[in-house]
């Protein structure tokens, strides 16, 4: 059996996010699984040279290797997530590929938009993801506060 593909979509624009995806990585990494994260596998085209090629070659990269996996994993920041990540979970979504959405929001006022929740297989939390079973996927709704 071939190892699981999982493409890791989060933002990591702060030490928070920063903190937040490196930690996912370490889970999954150690889980055995092999995992495309975006951060670890950036585009090299100078962004201040070309930003029109960065931009493309980035789009192109991080939707190929979603096509790729066999499931994507969310970090969910909640409501005011980044949109890029958003946009990567509803692609998946559309092409058929389950979602984990990992919920690491800091705030539980934030909340949850239910376009996020409501597509996602499962809602887990960080700490969960270490013994989240890929195998037989089980669902879980989101309970928390909804937008």
């Amino acid at each position: 059996m071939s190892k699981l593909k999982i493409y890791l979509a989060s933002p990591f624009f702060n030490d928070y996010e920063l903190e937040c995806v490196k930690r996912a990585e370490e889970i999954l990494f150690s889980r055995g699984f092999d995992v495309f994260s975006p951060r670890l596998h950036e585009v090299r085209v100078d962004m201040d040279k070309n930003p029109a090629l960065w931009s493309r070659q980035t789009f192109e990269n991080d939707r190929r290797f979603i096509d790729w996996a066999d499931v994507v994993v969310m970090l969910y920041h909640g409501a005011y997530s980044d949109s890029g990540t958003a946009w990567e979970a509803g692609y998946a979504c559309g092409t058929h590929k389950p979602v984990v959405a990992v919920h690491v929001g800091s705030d539980p006022e934030n909340g949850s938009n239910l376009m996020v929740h409501e597509s996602s297989r499962t809602n887990i939390t960080l700490g969960e993801l270490e013994d989240y079973d890929f195998e037989l996927m089980p669902s879980k709704p989101y309970t928390g506060k909804m937008l």
